[in-house]
């Protein structure tokens, strides 16, 4: 692999790295911090919406967004040849 694409690989891995890491910022900060008042105006199935993105809903994203880096990793490998 040359340099030039080294930088290219590792450039694409830090973008995605950032969009995860700024949905997950989201869902658990925002949402279950600082909106969870006005969230919790909103009931889904009982539980006040705020609530559940500060119990779970941070969590499920969380582990949402692990099996969306695997997938992202994984076709970035194959697209540098790196997969095997």
């Amino acid at each position: 692999m040359s340099e030039k694409s080294q930088k290219e690989y590792w450039n694409e891995n830090l973008k995605y790295l950032a969009i995860l890491l700024s949905i997950w910022f989201l869902v658990s900060f925002v949402f279950g911090i600082l909106l969870v008042d006005q969230l919790n105006t909103i009931k889904i199935a009982g539980f006040k919406l705020g609530f559940w993105f500060a119990q779970q809903g941070a969590i499920y994203v969380f582990v949402i967004l692990i099996f969306v880096y695997i997938q992202l990793m994984n076709k970035l490998d194959k697209k540098y040849n790196l997969d095997k």
